[in-house]
């Protein structure tokens, strides 16, 4: 499956809200994501335009790969998700399970060769947005260090890229979104410290 997926930054979260309720989104609870990203050992990522990520969503933890983006217009890419199983915490343990979670892949993949590059943390708001007879995964992100962003993401097969970008595009102009920003988190937020 690949992502299709274009990412806005939002100078009035509270508007493109309103406008995404006005549509009828469907909206969940805000979660704590943090994402700790890794390079390969014998080739890197950022030449390459992949990502390995470990993910904390509340109490959960996924692994996700991402391929090189295959379009100039979206951030349309090969993708493969897979859970980690996150064991309770023994009686009265401090930590959480999904940090002990992490913190045990991280010493897998780093004994493997792999390199911690950076960890990006947010909050995030998602909803399910109904359009043009897709359900459309809709996410207002508040970054650490970066700010608030609008992502439009939906899963298609490579013979469907096209119709699920152009669905995408639609709900963006509906939502008056301007510019997309192709760049991920990471390579805004590692952009960022090199600035400072």
């Amino acid at each position: 499956m690949y992502e299709v997926e274009l990412k806005f930054p939002v100078p009035d979260t509270r508007a493109i809200e309103q406008r995404l309720t006005a549509i009828v989104a469907l909206w969940h609870e805000t979660v704590d994501q943090v994402d700790r990203y890794f390079n390969h050992p014998c080739r890197d990522f950022a030449r390459t335009d992949e990502a390995l990520r470990l993910r904390r969503n509340g109490d959960e933890v996924v692994i996700t790969w991402k391929g090189p983006r295959i379009d100039t217009a979206t951030k349309t890419r090969r993708e493969i998700e897979l859970p980690l199983a996150v064991a309770l915490p023994p009686p009265g343990a401090a930590e959480q399970p999904a940090e002990v979670a992490i913190a045990r892949w991280t010493h897998l993949l780093e004994a493997l060769g792999f390199r911690s590059v950076a960890t990006v943390a947010k909050q995030r708001r998602h909803a399910v947005v109904t359009w043009q007879g897709r359900e459309v995964d809709v996410a207002l992100d508040s970054v650490a260090g970066l700010g608030e962003f609008l992502e439009l993401e939906l899963q298609a097969s490579e013979e469907e890229i096209p119709q699920a970008r152009a669905c995408l595009e639609s709900l963006a102009g509906e939502l008056g979104c301007g510019s997309p920003e192709r760049r991920s988190y990471l390579e805004l937020l590692l952009e960022s410290q090199v600035t400072r």
